[in-house]
């Protein structure tokens, strides 16, 4: 059994604390100590089912500490996983949260591994590394949904170790040994490998998000059924039955901020689909604003602004991005959204009463379908045609 201390609690790191609670001793630190609080009295501190579930059914071994440990000495790994928020003053990820974990580890004058599972620019550990040369500082990309995190940890799709190294070998057992599927494929790379792989992952997938809704915008353009394009395009195996799923636009924790990176990291080399990706995604919230506004409602109902059910994020969700538009039309925008708890949000009406909110509103928007509004189809407009993610 290892000792390993955990460095942030968001959907990353929580999973991760759950994970690794089964076999290992697991001590979890977050400046937001409510969250470690929580997660040790078992409730989590995200949205997450499988969480949930582990934290109610299964016996494991998680601390808490409400203050830095000092006594680094006393854990054989430390896995950070605290925010990295992409900052567009500097044009790239914000890894302070990382750096004072680091130095922290400096201070204590300990040697445990370093997992960083924080998503980072390419070329940020062999930069990082040579600052901190007393320990070994290895970069896991995690490739977790939000809302699923431990779900996707216990069935993942690949592990992806950037480092060849014994404790690297090691760190992947570990999560092999807490998942339940035994023979993931496991890919040992260079750091800069590992970290590239994580972005143009995301990228990828922000990429088939803003195909799907440019074909939709096609469609809604020219009067045609989207849902028959979208069933006959990707009934060809090459292309595949997922993701497919129009909306108004990606959104969330990952994709915004590491599409954004990844271009960065593409200064002084030829590119053109990264650039019209992010191009492409405003652009669609701009034409849904647009659509919204031909049907001249006069009070818009914003259904939720979380990027999806089960989830518990509204930053940068697309819905956001449409709710400006609408409002910059002069039309009066009212939201339901459970998570706020404030009277207002972006100087509209926040409501608490669902019913209420339906009868307000004459326009009601909704990213995604949900039975909540089964009631008021005639009111709803949404670009969700499969009722999926």
């Amino acid at each position: 059994m290892l000792k390993i201390l955990v460095i942030g609690l968001g959907y990353v790191g929580t999973a991760n604390a759950v994970l690794l609670s089964q076999k290992n001793e697991v001590t979890c630190f977050d400046i937001d100590t409510s969250k470690s609080n929580n997660l040790v009295n078992g409730i989590s501190p995200i949205e997450d089912k499988e969480v949930s579930e582990y934290l109610l059914s299964k016996k494991l071994n998680l601390k808490t500490v409400n203050d830095y440990p000092t006594e680094i000495d006393k854990f054989d790994i430390v896995l950070i996983a605290t925010p990295t928020n992409y900052d567009i003053e500097t044009n790239k990820f914000d890894t302070s949260s990382i750096e004072q974990s680091l130095e922290n580890i400096q201070k204590s004058n300990s040697n445990p591994t370093v997992i960083i599972r924080s998503t980072i620019p390419v070329g940020y550990i062999k930069k990082i590394q040579k600052k901190y040369p007393n320990f070994e500082i290895i970069f896991v990309p995690e490739f977790l949904r939000e809302g699923r995190a431990l779900k996707d940890s216990l069935h993942p799709s690949r592990i992806v170790i950037g480092s060849h190294s014994k404790k690297a070998k090691e760190f992947a057992k570990l999560l092999i040994d807490a998942s339940l599927d035994k023979n993931v494929q496991t890919i040992y790379t260079n750091s800069t490998e590992a970290e590239s792989s994580k972005l143009f992952s995301n990228a990828y997938l922000a990429m088939r998000v803003t195909f799907f809704n440019e074909l939709d915008t096609f469609a809604m353009s020219r009067g045609l059924n989207t849902n028959e394009i979208v069933k006959s395009v990707s009934l060809d195996p090459r292309i595949g039955d997922f993701y497919n799923n129009p909306s108004f636009g990606y959104g969330g924790y990952c994709l915004p901020k590491d599409t954004k990176q990844l271009l960065a990291n593409f200064d002084k080399v030829p590119q053109k689909i990264m650039e019209a990706i992010i191009e492409s995604n405003v652009m669609r919230k701009d034409f849904i604003g647009l659509e919204i506004a031909k049907l001249k409602p006069k009070t818009v109902g914003v259904y939720k602004l979380v990027m999806k059910e089960g989830s518990d994020n509204i930053r940068e969700s697309s819905m956001q991005g449409i709710m400006k538009r609408v409002k910059a039309k002069g039309i009066k925008v009212i939201v339901y959204e459970p998570l706020i708890k404030e009277k207002q949000f972006f100087n509209s009406e926040v409501y608490q009463d669902l019913e209420l909110f339906k009868k307000e509103a004459d326009l009601i928007l909704c990213n995604r379908s949900h039975p909540d509004l089964k009631d008021v189809q005639d009111k709803i407009f949404t670009r969700d045609l499969f009722n999926q993610d």
